[in-house]
């Protein structure tokens, strides 16, 4: 096979380099040759956030843009949201492979086992402000996870990491549950080991006074669908804050809080009511048509289109499209989802949509779902980054694991005043 390069010509120098391709990428320590002279540093690239570097090599998801595809560990998100549970998921996102049943049967005990929280860190949850936003609460106790287990800190040893990583996604839910009860004011509904993770963390969620508490099956296959759906997406903004935090060798769960807090971000925390107040806005079917005229002539782009790294149809949306139908109608219908399908029906034929890819993201039909399903919106981020945490701490581990990795120490242009003398205070002014 022909090996692959790039021939530079330095056209201050006159110089000629041969740099190696390897899967598509070119090495930025290569850059470092091309120098105008011995003195001198050599190049190095500038890319603001990150958008064309790698950052590392992987192997849990792929996210292909143009085409509209994800897959965790070769799957396509389709079949797996389809026919598997976000428990299966998670053992294959961690594992490589997808759990035999006495392997599935295994690694639910051992979630299960992890489900409850020392007691001092529910006095820790009802220490928050009686109006705390539940995402603040959920990174702060995450955070927190690490004083209560030290040995949390021997990242180089594999059964303390997988122990972490078990108690990780055993603990988040039962943590989340407990930041919306705090927030409203109802007693702490402590995990029930009999019930699925769905039905568990409903229970937690939304158990009043049932002597036992039997969750809705459309309910639970909803939220397996939607965690499936958001376990891991590549190198999203969080997950290259955990991998940051997590390059200085930091124990799991402050590198999971970390990137739990990049999620809590502006960008996250407003989308999912941006659509609930487009949606509402727009009041009616029959006015979409309206609407993407609208958004046409003032050059916007509508809460719920539009995707960074989508240029297609966000595959995820279109499982909750379907989704959301069959929750929607177990609720008795809903204007909103009606409203939603004229608006994507009436982006879907005009060119002002189509020519800059507005298409349905997740964010589109994931609100109206958690919001049939009663969940209040302060809690639509906490449900994005549940979820979330087994693809961080499958990258974490992934991360403690490659040797090509190390403290993250990115460079900088440097644009500010040069080297001058100090002033005196006499003279200054």
């Amino acid at each position: 096979m022909a090996r692959e390069t790039l021939t530079v010509i330095d056209d201050r120098t006159g110089e000629r380099y041969t740099l190696p391709i390897t899967e598509n990428t070119i090495a930025a320590a290569d850059l470092r040759q091309i120098k105008l002279s011995p003195e001198r540093g050599g190049l190095i690239s500038y890319d603001p956030a990150l958008r064309n570097t790698a950052i590392c090599r992987s192997a849990i998801s792929f996210v292909h843009g143009r085409t509209g595809v994800l897959r965790y560990r070769g799957y396509a998100i389709e079949e797996l949201a389809e026919r598997a549970t976000y428990l299966e998921v998670a053992y294959l996102i961690l594992e490589g492979e997808l759990p035999t049943a006495t392997q599935l049967g295994d690694w639910r005990d051992a979630v299960n086992s992890h489900s409850t929280v020392h007691e001092f860190v529910t006095r820790f949850v009802e220490a928050f402000r009686y109006d705390a936003h539940p995402m603040g609460t959920l990174v702060s106790t995450v955070a927190a996870l690490s004083t209560f287990y030290p040995e949390s800190v021997l990242v180089d040893e594999p059964q303390f990491r997988r122990e972490q990583v078990v108690r990780l996604i055993g603990q988040v839910p039962t943590l989340a549950a407990f930041a919306h009860r705090k927030r409203n004011g109802l007693p702490f509904v402590y995990p029930d080991r009999e019930l699925s993770y769905m039905g568990n963390f409903l229970s937690m969620m939304f158990r009043m006074t049932e002597l036992q508490y039997e969750p809705d099956p459309i309910a639970e296959r909803a939220l397996d669908v939607l965690f499936i759906l958001h376990a891991d997406h590549e190198q999203a903004c969080s997950t290259t804050t955990l991998r940051g935090v997590g390059s200085a060798r930091t124990d799991p769960y402050s590198a999971t809080a970390a990137a739990a807090a990049a999620l809590y971000g502006r960008f996250h925390e407003e989308a999912y009511e941006a659509v609930l107040d487009m949606l509402e806005g727009i009041g009616d079917p029959a006015r979409a048509a309206q609407y993407v005229h609208w958004a046409r002539d003032a050059g916007a782009e509508p809460p719920g289109f539009g995707h960074r790294v989508y240029r297609t149809y966000d595959p995820r949306a279109r499982i909750l499209r379907d989704l959301a139908t069959k929750v929607v109608a177990a609720r008795g219908g809903s204007r909103l989802f009606e409203t939603a399908l004229a608006l994507e029906e009436a982006a879907a034929k005009d060119e002002y949509f189509l020519e800059r890819g507005y298409h349905p993201t997740v964010d589109f039909y994931e609100a109206i779902v958690y919001q049939a399903l009663g969940f209040p919106t302060e809690m639509f981020p906490v449900l994005f980054a549940i979820p979330r945490f087994v693809g961080w701490a499958a990258q974490w581990e992934e991360m403690m694991r490659d040797p090509e990795q190390s403290t993250y120490r990115p460079r900088q242009i440097y644009v500010g005043v040069p080297a001058r003398p100090y002033v005196s205070m006499d003279d200054r002014g």
